[in-house]
């Protein structure tokens, strides 16, 4: 699906998923030069505004110069999976993970100090901007590299033999999408998630390494420098989390009682249940965070259905990886965002290759802070890729808009700002409205057809909620010590079902380690910005449809060509990472704060139709 913040153009893949995870990591390879060389290091007198001025100038300039090798090494990593490329990013890594706790540190001596705004911005996002700090002591930077490494190659070149064939997870996830055998589906569900336990003792040490790091920055744990990106205090945080799951919980609810409803009519009681958990390998995803490949299942009865099927026409009309790649950018290029240049045609890699291991999971790259822009994708011909296309060119145009930033400042207002672009995007490339100008179906189906369509729209959108929600929470008490690594896979389980609702098919093996089956888990990458991407996503497509003067249906808004919406939602993308969050949220939508309203006006008819459909039922909480 989708899933970096002011980083993806420093050391690593700072991709729209990697953002802040690995950000100034990145950016560390100069920090230790920088610290070096700034008149402030071996200062013992207060420090003071100029000093504080001449540290971030003197830092910005090592990092913009010294940040590119790492781009390259994190690109072929990625691009080329074997030996020698492991060990170069993993060498780039250690450096910048270490530099960048100590800039961290750097960073804190001027916390008292009064200075002009732009400087203390930059202060503040220097000591925010490393994912998982290593210790100080000599080693422990290798050793967090090493173990971050080792975690992302299980993952990415993990594998599965069913039925005397050897399958990748791509493989694993096509026949999810369409087997109805739920035999089959238990297999190759569990099947998936033999490659996670090996990662155990790995992740064990490297929570450890991190916590330490993280301490000494001043934080309690890793959890808490995580909630503490977000242009307010740790725990409040937190409490934002709790606060927005609250407004969506009761449309996710609903939409749960329905499908388990239509799951128990196609399976039966014996598979699944009429109440209680939904049997995880039954959705068509993996980690069952999205639905949609199940439409069939769970469609309405006796309607009209969508009208069209887009993946077919996709196929029918002879598209492409390429050809999807450049409809999503015309979306841009229709708002008023100029072509992709040329070298981003010839360096992306957009298909998985048949000569070697790679990173298949869908990234965009700012490889050189200017305008070295790519994505890395294994896109096949389907609806879902044609979204994930427009999704991942958000970031490449966000990265873009924000080019003339100062180096600090080239980032996402906040992380998940970065996803939410993409998304707000992909919401409108599945609009009816703009299938139909894009030549992809013929006519616009009745408004009989709106119901299915926002039916099979909740299925992604509504679905990942409480997943996304879920990943990080896990995290944060994995950090805290809340769950200790005997509990890990338990406390997995117990969040599952609190929030996802879900069960797996069958009791787990004790040397589980599921949450190791979920790439962002294995690439530390922090997922809380998923949550609030999807929550922005709507909000930015409510705004969007204001400001083209649209009076009917949100799901029948299409703001393709409107290039008045384009030039606000460019003023938003332009500020990049120097204002706090709220206030480039407000440029665009005019609202200083999220709300998860624009997704139940999105999704009111649906929620009428739920109702219906769910009288009688035990919906009890998930």
């Amino acid at each position: 699906m989708r899933e970096t913040d002011l980083f993806h153009v420093l050391a690593q893949p700072w991709n729209a998923e990697t953002m802040k995870s690995k950000l100034l990591a990145a950016c560390a390879a100069a920090a230790l030069s920088c610290a070096l060389a700034s008149p402030i290091a071996a200062a013992d007198a207060p420090p003071t505004a100029a000093e504080a001025k001449a540290f971030v100038d003197a830092a910005e300039a090592d990092l913009a110069a010294l940040s590119e090798y790492g781009a390259h090494a994190g690109w072929v990593q990625a691009t080329y999976i074997n030996a020698d490329s492991n060990w170069l990013a993993a060498k780039a890594n250690a450096e910048n993970t270490e530099a960048a706790v100590k800039y961290a540190k750097q960073a804190a001596r001027f916390d008292h100090v009064e200075v002009d705004p732009v400087t203390r911005r930059k202060l503040y996002l220097l000591e925010q901007a490393v994912v998982l700090p290593a210790p100080a002591r000599a080693g422990a930077a290798k050793e967090l590299a090493d173990l971050q490494a080792d975690l992302d190659t299980l993952y990415s070149t993990g594998k599965f033999t069913y039925q005397g064939k050897t399958l990748t997870l791509d493989d694993m996830q096509d026949i999810l999408r369409t087997s109805r055998d739920p035999a089959e589906t238990k297999a190759l569900w569990e099947g998936w998630r033999t490659v996670s336990p090996k990662m155990k003792d790995d992740y064990v040490k490297l929570v450890a390494l991190a916590n330490q790091g993280s301490k000494a920055l001043g934080y309690a744990d890793t959890g808490a420098l995580w909630r503490s990106w977000y242009d307010m205090p740790p725990d409040r945080f937190g409490g934002e989390m709790d606060r927005l799951w609250g407004q969506v919980a009761p449309l996710y609810k609903s939409l749960h009682c329905y499908v388990r409803g239509r799951l128990n009519e196609r399976y039966g009681d014996a598979v699944q249940p009429r109440t209680g958990p939904i049997r995880a390998d039954l959705t068509g995803n993996m980690w069952g965070q999205a639905w949609g490949d199940i439409y069939d299942i769970v469609q309405p009865k006796g309607g009209t259905g969508l009208g069209y099927d887009l993946t077919a026409n996709l196929v029918k009309q002879g598209y492409d990886a390429t050809r999807i790649v450049k409809t999503g950018e015309g979306w841009y290029q229709s708002l008023g965002f100029a072509p992709l240049p040329q070298t981003f045609w010839e360096r992306s890699m957009i298909t998985r290759p048949r000569d070697r291991e790679v990173v298949c999971h869908p990234s965009a790259w700012d490889v050189d802070n200017k305008d070295d822009l790519r994505i890395k994708a294994c896109f096949t011909v389907t609806a879902d890729d044609f979204y994930t296309a427009h999704h991942e060119l958000g970031h490449n145009m966000y990265q873009r808009a924000y080019a003339d930033q100062p180096f600090l400042f080239k980032g996402g207002a906040n992380d998940g700002f970065h996803e939410a672009i993409g998304d707000f995007a992909g919401l409108n490339a599945l609009t009816p409205d703009y299938l139909k100008q894009v030549g992809l179906i013929d006519t616009v189906p009745g408004t009989d057809a709106d119901i299915p369509y926002l039916l099979k729209i909740a299925l992604d959108k509504v679905a990942i909620l409480p997943f996304a929600y879920l990943v990080d929470k896990w995290r944060w008490e994995v950090f805290s010590g809340q769950v200790t690594p005997d509990h890990y896979n338990d406390a997995w389980w117990d969040l599952v079902r609190k929030y996802q609702g879900m069960a797996p098919p069958a009791p787990r093996p004790a040397d589980a380690f599921d949450p190791g089956a979920k790439f962002h888990v294995a690439d530390n990458t922090p997922y809380a910005r998923y949550f609030l991407a999807d929550i922005y996503e709507f909000q930015f497509y409510r705004a969007a449809c204001r400001q083209a003067g649209w009076k009917g249906p949100l799901n029948r808004c299409s703001v393709y060509g409107n290039k008045a919406v384009g030039e606000k939602f460019a003023a938003m993308l332009k500020l990049g990472q120097s204002r706090p969050w709220p206030e480039a949220l407000k440029t665009f939508t005019g609202e200083d704060d999220i709300d998860a309203s624009a997704i139940t006006d999105y999704f009111a008819p649906l929620a009428k139709w739920l109702a219906v459909q769910n009288k009688g039922e035990r919906c009890e909480a998930v």
